[in-house]
């Protein structure tokens, strides 16, 4: 089926036997434990809430479904996704291999967890350059993180390329596929291993749920990512599951929305004589502009810019906006701002930052689905105050 379709009716199919009541939309089972008639035959397979629950079980397989893979898992946040996957992958003295432009709180969980309390070895490479990445695989290198588009600077790598080059030596890609969406882009399809997701961002859309999700097809890993999820604890409530459900089935028109309002938006920003330069795939000026037509089926909704100046100077922009909220966080369907150097990527060093890339003049844009025009006079009359 198309997206859209499965975006609306995966994981909800009207039940009319055995006693139900051919819900349109499932239920939020909200009972913590499931009764059974006898010792050994759970009712529905279903035990305990944390083990399954019949709205997250609903819930995963619609995530299943629009990233076109086997199986999905539902977290309780997208770093409780991304923990239990590197718990599922990872021993002491295993090795990851990284992209060096990558959300802060996953290198946060990368350095300062994996690192310092399991010690995970990391090496940081420039993904863009395929090759950057091969030449960083160790024996003992278990899987490539990868996200594309990146958070903050809107850089990609050749999925495709990457898990050619990680396969032959034996080793998994996943793919954080947050930015683009299940709709823009499918992991699974390049030859990525895992995806995963911040389903508070774009998949719920609506700034009102935090959670988490884990994609793929391989059975074997599925079952045992299933048990350290179970084992560990960081499953997503059934109202959670209720919601981004719910915001899944307008995703497909809600991307369309953000991704033309980015676009008009990144336009308008190239041209400004405040800006030095916009991050935006959509812009035949961004260096990856081919990659991303050849990867993905939009650009999305989400765009990084330099103002010429310094942190005054974003700061002093930032003050002046009155349609887009100063905040953390992307994909809703109101617009967001931020100043990663200062917020989202607050924990990684100053030099670290700067070596990537992250200025103190960067700002990141998570453009909603306002009125396209509104949005530009906002961005205009908080540029003319700096």
């Amino acid at each position: 089926m198309a997206f859209a379709t499965n975006a609306v009716h995966a994981g909800e199919e009207p039940v009319y036997t055995g006693g139900a009541s051919g819900d349109v939309v499932v239920p939020i089972h909200l009972s913590s434990t499931f009764a059974r008639k006898e010792v050994d035959a759970p009712t529905g397979g279903f035990e305990y809430s944390r083990s399954g629950n019949p709205t997250r079980f609903a819930l995963e397989k619609k995530l299943a479904a629009i990233e076109g893979a086997a199986h999905g898992l539902a977290f309780s946040s997208g770093l409780a996704a991304e923990t239990t996957v590197g718990l599922s992958l990872l021993k002491k003295d295993d090795h990851v291999v990284a992209f060096d432009d990558l959300y802060g709180g996953t290198r946060r969980l990368f350095n300062h967890v994996f690192h310092d309390s399991f010690g995970i070895g990391f090496s940081y490479v420039d993904a863009r350059n395929p090759e950057n990445v091969k030449a960083a695989i160790q024996k003992n290198t278990r899987f490539i993180w990868l996200e594309s588009p990146t958070n903050p600077l809107i850089r990609l790598c050749d999925i495709r390329e990457i898990a050619g080059i990680a396969h032959d030596a034996g080793v998994r890609v996943i793919v954080d596929n947050t930015f683009a969406s299940p709709y823009f882009q499918q992991p699974i399809a390049l030859g990525a291993d895992i995806v995963v997701h911040s389903t508070t961002k774009y998949i719920n859309g609506h700034s009102d749920s935090v959670g988490g999700a884990v994609v793929l097809s391989d059975e074997e890993l599925f079952q045992k990512i299933r048990y350290n999820q179970n084992a560990a604890g960081a499953i997503l409530s059934p109202f959670d599951s209720f919601l981004i459900a719910r915001g899944i089935k307008t995703l497909a028109l809600r991307m369309e929305r953000h991704e033309k309002n980015a676009l008009e938006i990144a336009r308008y920003l190239a041209g400004h004589e405040k800006v030095r330069e916009v991050y935006y795939p959509g812009l035949p000026s961004h260096p990856q502009h081919a990659l991303a037509k050849k990867q993905m089926s939009g650009f999305s909704g989400m765009l990084s810019f330099e103002l010429k100046g310094g942190e005054a100077e974003a700061r002093r922009f930032l003050a002046n906006l009155h349609l887009f909220a100063l905040a953390e966080s992307l994909g809703g369907v109101e617009s967001l701002i931020e100043h990663p150097a200062t917020m989202t990527h607050a924990s990684i060093p100053k030099k670290d930052r700067e070596k990537v890339g992250v200025k103190d003049s960067l700002v990141r844009v998570s453009v909603g689905i306002e009125n396209a025009e509104d949005l530009v006079q906002d961005l205009g009359q908080a540029l003319d105050a700096i």
